[in-house]
């Protein structure tokens, strides 16, 4: 089936060209912080992590949203996900490639990477992160892969690999949860300290994930001639103004633990994000325009599913605008603000701001454009066989 990805037209190779294009950018960046150190980041002591972890941790969203396909289909009988349950469980794969890059970014030192393998700590978080990332990705692997071999031959999967399917489902939600573990498990951090960081994370991940793949369902309606079903659609549209309602109830309610209980350490990382904050005759606010964007383009996508619920019309334009705002507003609350609010207003009532280099930029767009690159080759692969069986 590889042979698949090796055919297209001039708009496919072009795009390919393009996103490598990135990768060789990201590259030549990420050579320079091999050989020269991390200090070419604008990470340092008061600032562990930066703009690689809260790629790693959106991301880790996008690949469990899949699971809102997967569940429907395969223990619910929803039929209706048929032709487009394979692209969730694709756009994992490259969610995941990219997870796993971004903490290689991060820990400077590739090597460091086996350190968790040839010396693992159980009582650590991190560990376990390592082993439910690895194993929603091999299982994503082998569904994917055999039961795309299976429809291409007109034949039913073999019976052995719905055990992973179903293994799978609890491994969705685990990658997420224990990635939530690793923030809300560290006393020190009262932004964090929260016990809804899980469900809040699922819920964003319910939302971001289905939103990415309805945006390429839309893509390649136009250019490949592969239609996943206005009911497909419409039922994946529901499940994002679901999912994102919840997400922004939960924002709520650390609003309303910060301020009504007047808690310094919580109160001011939501001050800081939201409203700026005043330190020692300076006003610290340089995220302040990103999360409410984030708060605009979340309820402005949520308004127009509602109108197109309530006025019953239908229009792949406003559709995928919806899907593209409620997606830029999750990665603006989770990819940027999420894990700067929690590290600029430290434990010792200092504030020290992060600016990402061009370097760490650099390496940034280089990832997101290797797994972009990814997805298009298996989503290649897979409506090419979808087109194979129709003829």
């Amino acid at each position: 089936m590889i042979e698949k990805a090796l055919k297209g037209n001039s708009n496919y190779w072009m795009w390919l060209a393009f996103l490598t294009a990135f990768i060789a950018v990201g590259a030549i960046c990420y050579l320079r912080q091999f050989f020269l150190g991390m200090y070419l980041t604008g990470m340092g002591r008061d600032l562990s992590w930066g703009l690689y972890i809260s790629q790693f941790t959106f991301l880790v969203g996008v690949a469990a949203g899949g699971l809102m396909l997967v569940l429907p289909y395969y223990v619910h009988n929803y039929k209706v996900f048929g032709r487009i349950t394979i692209l969730g469980e694709f756009l994992a794969i490259g969610a995941l490639v990219m997870c796993l890059m971004f903490i290689m970014a991060d820990i400077g030192q590739p090597l460091r990477g086996l350190n968790m393998i040839l010396h693992p700590t159980p009582n650590s978080m991190l560990f376990w992160d390592m082993c439910v990332l690895l194993g929603y990705l091999g299982l994503n692997v082998i569904c994917g892969w055999v039961i795309l071999t299976a429809e291409r031959k007109q034949v039913k999967p073999p019976k052995w690999v719905y055990i992973f399917v179903y293994i799978s489902i609890p491994f969705a939600v685990s990658i997420h949860t224990v990635t939530a573990m690793l923030y809300c498990g560290l006393p020190g951090r009262h932004f964090w300290l929260s016990a809804i960081t899980a469900p809040r994370f699922l819920a964003s991940a319910f939302a971001a994930g289905p939103a990415l793949i309805v945006i390429a369902c839309l893509i390649m309606k136009r250019v490949a001639h592969f239609d996943a079903g206005k009911e497909a659609i419409n039922k994946l549209t529901t499940i994002i103004m679901y999912a994102a309602l919840i997400n922004a109830f939960f924002v709520c309610m650390e609003f309303f633990v910060g301020y009504y209980s007047n808690i310094p350490g919580h109160m001011h990382s939501l001050q800081y994000l939201f409203f700026g904050l005043e330190h020692n005759g300076h006003v610290y606010n340089n995220l302040v325009p990103f999360m409410w964007s984030s708060v605009l383009l979340c309820f402005g996508g949520l308004g127009l599913f509602a109108y197109m619920k309530i006025a019953n019309v239908y229009s792949d334009l406003m559709v995928g605008v919806g899907c593209a705002a409620v997606f830029i507003a999750l990665w603006l609350d989770k990819g940027l603000g999420f894990v700067m609010g929690g590290l600029v207003v430290n434990p010792l009532e200092e504030i020290v701001e992060y600016y990402p280099t061009a370097n760490e930029i650099g390496i940034t767009l280089g990832i997101w454009a290797t797994g972009f690159l990814l997805v298009t080759v298996l989503y290649k692969i897979a409506v090419g066989v979808e087109h194979e069986v129709e003829a």
